[in-house]
């Protein structure tokens, strides 16, 4: 029996749910990203009632074309409790349109402050409920542990920066620790390697964890000391948030050179490239990138 990605059997995890995403609707992940120059080309308000509609024309572009969508959170913050209510429909209606829904919140902190982050996004029935979020570990993987813990419980998902493409990141990514375990290693990589052990304590049997990985698509992944010939040889496999698509760059067709390895568990996230179309043409731009995917075997 197949389920609506947002309405898991009880006991799903996220990785499970995110490999039926895959073999049903492919990789492509659209982001919900409402810029103020996309408003106004879009011919919307600059206010909450535009990103609303903004929103939910992209869940209806999307549906039944892809299988993943990423509103970008801040975007909705800018308006305040207005906005937030915008991006609670919208979220709702994703969900209730099947879509798997990354809340692109980048939240990161300790103890008890992350765990309320958490239980904003993950938590079941929660007004803010999204399928993953994106998660910073700036005061280390394990501040991030009762985030992951509680999206593992719930059949949810946390996908942890790593290596991103600002420019102005690389400085602290490619950085090398210098004390505990994870000894001469780029900030990257320590974060690969902390997240795969998660993974690999957790043993839900899935094909992919439940905490991933954003990795941008537009760097040079050597040049953070991860090595993609080996970087995804462990089960289970990790997931990979991968932003720079299309507008930034980065070709569908050089996924396999640019991720090695970790290509299997790759989401291709696009957003201006496919938005740029407007209200009207994105339902045929969605569809056209999700056709060239597959034919690249992505």
């Amino acid at each position: 029996m197949t389920f609506p990605y947002a309405q898991q059997p009880a006991g799903e995890s996220f990785g499970a749910r995110l490999a039926r995403v895959f073999a049903d609707r492919g990789r492509l992940c659209v982001g919900i990203d409402p810029h103020a120059h996309l408003l106004e080309t879009w011919g919307l308000p600059a206010s909450a009632d535009g990103l609303r509609s903004f929103g939910l024309t992209v869940v209806e572009a999307v549906a039944g074309r892809a299988g993943i969508v990423k509103p970008q959170v801040a975007f909705f913050e800018r308006f305040g409790a207005a906005g937030y209510a915008a991006l609670e429909e919208v979220l709702a209606a994703a969900r209730a349109a099947g879509l798997l829904v990354i809340a692109d919140a980048k939240r990161g902190d300790i103890g008890t402050s992350v765990t309320a982050y958490a239980e904003a996004w993950l938590t079941p029935g929660s007004p803010l409920e999204a399928d993953a979020m994106t998660a910073a570990a700036y005061q280390g993987v394990g501040s991030l542990t009762e985030a992951m813990t509680l999206a593992e419980q719930s059949g949810k998902g946390v996908f942890v920066l790593a290596a991103t493409s600002n420019p102005e990141a690389a400085a602290v990514q490619q950085a090398i620790v210098q004390t505990g375990p994870r000894t001469g290693r780029s900030v990257a990589r320590a974060i690969i390697e902390d997240v795969h052990a998660f993974n690999q304590e957790q043993r839900s049997g899935a094909p992919f964890g439940s905490v991933g990985l954003v990795l941008g698509a537009t760097v040079d992944l050597a040049d953070y000391g991860i090595d993609v010939a080996t970087a995804g040889d462990r089960t289970p496999a990790l997931p990979v948030l991968a932003p720079g698509f299309g507008h930034q760059g980065a070709r569908v067709e050089d996924a396999a050179r640019l991720f090695g390895t970790l290509v299997g568990g790759v989401i291709v996230s696009e957003s201006r490239g496919l938005l740029s179309a407007g209200p009207h043409g994105l339902a045929d731009a969605v569809a056209r990138r999700s056709d060239e995917l597959r034919a690249a075997h992505v």
